[in-house]
């Protein structure tokens, strides 16, 4: 192991964190915990992730695996000082590692309930009576086998992640200190930025697409949308910390507010139609769904916007006879 992670400076791991700082840190935090509350809740409560892009997912996920490894690495130092300082000023000093903990651990949370509560019903290829007859089709739908290919490239990404960062740590040396970490430190928040910069567009183009909520949480994007832009402003100002941690935050609060303000509006449609979250309506000839309209039969949605259980993949796609 490197001599500069080994030799401590007493004076840097002792720093004096101002107590605004140290406050906004600790309330994001917690605020990024009870945020992605409401996203899990309603997988959970209606056992089902169907609206979710798992393009969205892969992004996201990959995203802030990265972000999380970028501070990680740039601040280790302020990791290896836990050794000889107490408890509170440890805390203090990985504020800025714990925010971007807890936001890599809730988002792939996310993905892990989007693969168990993916509706059984989309894993298999639509079934079309004029084209499979009486012989159901035993394909897996092409959601299901991306999301599948997806979780594979999730657990390698980070399984290569955790190997590259823990030789460099070990046998190189801190940022700060050695090249070659500096630049692959620099390197996952690059890709961090570019991750996030195009992550929000597969959900925003099949929200559009749907004309309806989904499994998306709106409460969830209520609190994270502005609290994104207080959360670039902790990052900043934490030693040691460059554009590259930061940025990634800015450009994924201003595409999830535009998520967040089309999602209101479809939620607000759905409950002047009558329809719940979940309903797609009928879909056109490439299998896209097509908003229904005030003459859309209101099948299997409430009058609050909420599906039940046993009507809510029912009357997603209509019978192709009966459309």
């Amino acid at each position: 192991m490197s001599v500069s992670i080994l030799e401590l400076d007493p004076e840097q791991c002792n720093r004096d964190n101002p107590p605004l700082e140290v406050m906004i840190s600790v309330i994001i935090v917690c605020g990024m915990l009870l945020s992605y509350l409401p996203q899990h809740y309603k997988i959970i409560s209606n056992k089902s992730s169907d609206g979710l892009s798992p393009w969205f997912l892969l992004l996201g996920t990959l995203s802030s695996t990265s972000s999380f490894f970028n501070i990680l690495i740039l601040q280790f130092s302020m990791v290896r000082c836990c050794s000889i300082v107490s408890g509170l000023q440890c805390f203090e000093n990985t504020l800025g590692i714990i925010q971007l903990a807890v936001q890599f651990s809730m988002f792939a949370l996310i993905f892990a309930l989007f693969m168990i509560y993916f509706p059984s019903e989309r894993k298999i290829v639509r079934y079309v009576r004029h084209i499979h007859f009486n012989s159901p089709p035993t394909r897996l739908s092409n959601d299901w086998r991306d999301s599948i290919g997806i979780s594979i490239v999730i657990t390698v990404h980070f399984i290569l992640t955790v190997i590259i960062s823990t030789y460099l740590l070990n046998f190189g040396g801190a940022a700060e200190d050695y090249p070659a970490t500096k630049y692959w430190a620099d390197s996952l928040g690059v890709m961090s930025t570019i991750f996030a910069s195009i992550q929000y567009f597969p959900q925003i183009v099949r929200t559009w697409r749907r004309k309806s909520v989904g499994a998306l949480s709106i409460p969830m994007m209520l609190i994270q949308t502005p609290g994104s832009f207080l959360f670039v402003y902790s990052l900043a100002i934490r030693p040691g910390t460059r554009w590259t941690t930061w940025f990634v935050f800015l450009v994924t609060g201003c595409l999830q507010g535009t998520l967040l303000v089309m999602c209101i509006c479809w939620h607000y449609r759905a409950k002047r139609l009558g329809y719940g979250p979940f309903y797609v309506g009928d879909t056109d000839s490439d299998g896209k769904p097509l908003a229904p309209d005030e003459q859309t039969r209101l099948l299997g949605g409430g009058t609050h916007g909420h599906s039940t259980t046993s009507s809510r993949y029912d009357n997603a796609v209509p019978d192709v006879e009966n459309s």
